[in-house]
Order: structure tokens, then sequence, then C-alpha cells
């Protein structure tokens, strides 16, 4: 893989998380990628074979792929389609927990709606109490 990339003049990172030039949303769906069961054992036989393969990939990612982020595909979440379903998700746990109470020992599953994402949420916190202090 490393070749691959090398030879499309892609410049590898091996820099630790947090690093400016590090892009953490590319990287966890370069993961995925790297794990799906379709990912090939061997090269591709040309470039349209790679094309071909990368442009499913890409479509199960966006349209199927259930995110980290409240299980929503990422379709969803650009979309702004997410809080609808988020809202139906909450109101059916809500139900079950009533009509079934002996199988919850405590809160149902948080699926509020999240308006932003951050990259490194505890760095931040820790600069801006930094910039207050000074």
């Amino acid at each position: 893989m490393l070749a691959t990339l090398q030879e499309l003049g892609v410049v590898s990172s091996f820099s630790r998380p947090s690093v400016s030039n590090e892009n953490h949303y590319f990287e966890s769906m370069f993961r995925t990628l790297k794990y799906r069961p379709e990912y090939p054992e061997k090269a591709f036989a040309d470039i349209s074979a790679a094309r071909c393969w990368v442009k499913a990939f890409v479509q199960w990612y966006n349209h199927e792929h259930l995110s980290g982020i409240k299980f929503v595909t990422p379709a969803q979440r650009h979309a702004g389609e997410d809080a609808e379903g988020l809202a139906k998700r909450k109101q059916v746990y809500k139900e079950e927990k009533l009509q079934n109470p002996a199988r919850w020992t405590g809160k149902i599953k948080n699926w509020d709606l999240i308006k932003a994402v951050h990259l490194n949420p505890e760095k931040g916190k820790s600069e801006i109490k930094e910039d207050k202090a000074a």
C-alpha cells in the first residue's frame, strides 16, 4: 500500500496525533477501508479497476456505513437528515423502556443530536483555560 501511495504522489504521514497536518477524519475512513472484507489482497489489474473499487467503497462509506457518531451515515449527517432519525430512535427507546422496564437497568442510550464534532476536544478545552488565565 505504501508503494502505491508513493507512486500516486501521496506523502504518508508518520506523525503523532494532534499534529497540525493530521487529518483524523481521513485517517478514520482509511482505516475503515483497509479492514473491509472486500479490500483487495492483490494489486488492481489497472487504474480503471482501482477507480471502480474505490468508487464502490466511497458509495458504501457515505450512504450505508453507520458512523461512530450516533450510528448515522456520513451522507445523513452532511445533509442534516440525522436529527429526525435520532429523534425517532430516542422515542422508540423510551417506549420500549415503558413497555419492558425489567429489561432496563438504567437510562436509555443518549440519542441527542451532536451539533458539533471536535477532533481534539480535551486539547481545545485546556487551551481555552490557559488563554483565560493569561
